[in-house]
């Protein structure tokens, strides 16, 4: 493979990004569709419920759906645009192949196919089926997330399948079954408005999930304590009773001196700890010099806030914790999450009313996505891939020798290193953009030049898209039916609106298709999604995320049903743990130890300030479908260096200076945007913009031993003025992704 075929001012011209805007009059039968239909946001993982409005088969607009129980019509702003892809420009509608100085031109299905299957056959026989590769995403559906494990596995006979909630979840789910032997949420959001303290951390709830701030607020409104930990103060962190503006990096030490101070006063639930817990005595070991002295020098907060948190938290009899990838995105993420769950069983409070632990799942099905097995060491159900019996269990379900399953293969970092090495020869991608998504993104474009075929499937033209050989128009969310699983364990259904523009294809139909040509056919034969639904049932039947017992018609039925649910007469379990009986080997929650350690990099002369990276309230992930909505765009049009005034002036830096960033993977220029939100010795910079906008050229691939999630959160930087303004220009097209 080559670099771009032409240039990307050429590709931008014919694919965009380009802005979409309802028109002034709104679209055709807007005030009168032929439906509504009832189906879900396809943005976060609090998949609010929506109405869309259906014209012509096309999508108009929306209503809100005010019956839904978690968001009750409430939206946020990228929410209430989401209708806008279905008739954007950018929309493909044709498969397209890559032209050496032409650019991407159309071609038929059968063509794009019939190259595709003979890349796979040929790269498979010379170099074996390791190294042709698979990445996947988490806005799919259960279903198309089941096909994409299954059809890697049982088509493509590869074990190089990986997923990109490789950087959203996996640290939160790691931590969670060591400690519960179970990945979800403990809790539904219900039991947040009821709790007495509430504790946030690394997570800028008001911007990513701005609709779960409403309970919040029911919480506020009962009297609850809010305790917020972010090195910025963040629109729910100006609301705390208590924000602990804590230096990135530093998380465990937090946690750790705040159960020494449990420890030291007796705030511990004994009769929980000694009867339904294990590991208690190793884990206050780990934390016994972590006094208020070491942990204000180490996290950067002051002793007295920190012991005002800990003794909010130790004193009350219900509470609330929950984070997000502030403190998982670390090479010492699970580690993180484990230290706030040693918090939690401390203090006995889970499993009851109004006493909680969540994990606040980024993407629209993060949670549903890494239960089904399209991650490189899963099955479906949450299983093992290097477990016999789960092995023999799913294979028997596909109707395969459980020895022709392959095993654990490479996560999706180590599959760019891979691909570097000469292992990985070919690859396709599915709802996944990792040149923007990934770190050290200028490491990841080398990669894609080296492939000798990559294949993508999008419905846009994403900024991976634009190396690849041959692109498939596929779906949006709205056009194909199937399930997703929300943030706090609800599975809920997604209905399909419309049905794909002439020359697009269904997510499913195209690899169905494949898996024919690759002589696999028999074991895709689907007539529907809900047919993949239910195998997929079968296929979680025992396993720790047991979906047998949900079906379409219950999900509609009570919209949504909690697993696990392991028989159709079962109501689901919207809140774990309530019979004390956890998922581990001894039926017992279990504390692990947690001794601090520095991030991979620290500051030093050469690197002297932090660097963080984040969202923004109008943007999405690595920004395919929100840097083509109009408004979304306009609302925060470029990434802005986020620097506090006292930093500033070190550098003799003033509003809207032109910056550049240096680390030691590359260096980008950003506008300055000095604020006082911000911790003095760090920067951040949002990462929803590719090419040389994107913060991921700085960004360190340093992954966590345990979950493989790379460190977006923590790394080193220098600032230098460039003596030039931000630009009227560069704000106009930085949506775009130019080189």
């Amino acid at each position: 493979m080559a670099k771009l075929p032409v240039s990307t001012d050429k590709i931008i011209n014919d694919f965009g990004p380009h802005k979409g805007y309802t028109p002034k009059d709104g679209f055709k039968g807007n005030f009168e569709p032929d439906k509504l239909v009832k189906t879900h946001c396809c943005f976060c993982g609090m998949q609010c419920g929506i109405q869309l409005k259906v014209k012509d088969n096309k999508v108009t607009g929306f209503e809100p759906w005010m019956e839904f129980p978690f968001n009750e019509g409430r939206l946020c702003p990228k929410g209430v645009q989401r209708y806008l892809q279905n008739n954007h420009p950018d929309r493909l509608l044709s498969p397209l192949q890559r032209v050496e100085g032409k650019g991407f031109e159309p071609i038929s299905w059968d063509k794009a196919m019939d190259r595709t299957t003979s890349e796979i056959k040929r790269i498979q026989k010379d170099y074996g089926n390791d190294a042709f590769a698979v990445l996947s995403g988490v806005s799919l559906t259960n279903e198309k997330s089941y096909m994409m494990g299954k059809f890697a596995r049982v088509a493509l006979k590869t074990a190089n399948l990986d997923y990109n909630g490789r950087l959203c979840m996996v640290s939160a789910g790691a931590g969670n079954k060591k400690a519960f032997g179970l990945d979800r949420s403990s809790n539904s959001w219900a039991d947040l408005k009821h709790a007495e303290v509430i504790i946030i951390t690394g997570a800028n709830v008001s911007e990513t999930f701005p609709t779960l701030t409403h309970y919040i607020w029911e919480a506020r409104d009962n009297g609850a304590k809010l305790i917020v930990i972010d090195p910025r103060m963040t629109p729910i962190a100006r609301t705390a009773d208590l924000h602990l503006p804590i230096k990135p990096g530093g998380d465990s030490a937090l946690y750790a001196a705040m159960l020494k101070i449990l420890v030291d006063n007796d705030w511990l639930d004994h009769e929980f700890i000694d009867n339904h817990t294990s590991g208690f005595q190793d884990t206050i070991d780990a934390v016994k010099d972590c006094d208020l002295d070491w942990a204000e020098k180490t996290t950067g907060i002051s002793k007295e806030k920190i012991l005002q948190a800990a003794t909010l938290w130790g004193k009350a009899k219900t509470s609330y914790l929950m984070h997000a990838r502030g403190i998982e995105h670390q090479s010492k993420g699970v580690e993180n999450v484990s230290a706030c769950i040693n918090l939690v069983l401390a203090t006995g409070r889970i499993g009851k009313p109004y006493c909680g632990y969540g994990t606040i799942t980024g993407q629209g099905n993060g949670q549903g996505g890494r239960e089904h097995g399209h991650k490189c060491d899963q099955l479906p159900g949450n299983r093992d891939i290097t477990n016999p019996e789960h092995r023999k269990y799913i294979a028997d379900v596909w109707g395969i020798d459980e020895k022709e399953m392959p095993g654990k293969g490479l996560t999706a970092y180590e599959i760019i290193d891979a691909i570097h090495r000469g292992e990985i020869k070919g690859l396709i991608s599915i709802c996944f953009n990792p040149l923007v998504s990934l770190p050290n993104n200028n490491y990841v474009r080398e990669a894609l030049e080296k492939l000798e075929y990559y294949v993508c499937i999008d419905f846009f033209l994403c900024e991976t898209a634009r190396h690849a050989d041959v692109v498939l128009a596929g779906s949006l969310h709205e056009e194909e039916e199937g399930t997703v699983t929300t943030a706090e364990g609800r599975v809920v259904k997604i209905n399909q609106a419309v049905t794909p523009p002439e020359g697009a294809r269904k997510d499913s139909d195209i690899i169905m298709d494949l898996a024919n040509r690759l002589g696999a056919g028999d074991k895709f034969n689907y007539a529907k999604s809900e047919d993949i639904f239910n195998e997929l049932r079968v296929a979680s039947k025992g396993g720790t995320a047991d979906y047998y017992g949900i079906t379409y018609k219950k999900i509609e039925d009570n919209m949504g049903i909690f697993w696990p649910c392991p028989s159709e007469d079962h109501p689901g379990t919207p809140r774990l743990w309530e019979d004390r009986k956890f998922k581990t080997p001894d039926g017992k929650a279990h504390f692990n130890p947690v001794t601090y350690r520095d991030p991979s990099e620290i500051t030093d002369e050469e690197y002297p300030i932090v660097l963080t990276t984040g969202r923004v309230v109008s943007q999405y992930l690595s920004g395919t479908q929100t840097r083509r909505i109009g408004k979304l765009v306009d609302q925060y049009p470029e990434p802005l260096l986020e620097i506090h005034p006292v930093l500033a002036a070190k550098y003799n830096i003033k509003d809207r200076d032109l910056v550049k960033v240096s680390t030691r993977r590359g260096q980008a220029e950003f506008p300055a945007h000095l604020v006082e939100t911000i911790r003095e010795d760090t920067v951040f910079i949002p990462y929803h913009w590719g090419g040389k906008h994107s913060a991921n050229q700085l960004t360190i691939g340093t992954l966590d031993p345990v979950s493989k999630i790379p460190e977006f959160k923590v790394c080193s930087c220098k600032l230098e003025i460039t003596g030039e303004k931000g630009s009227e220009k560069l704000t106009e097209t930085a949506y775009q992704s130019q080189l």
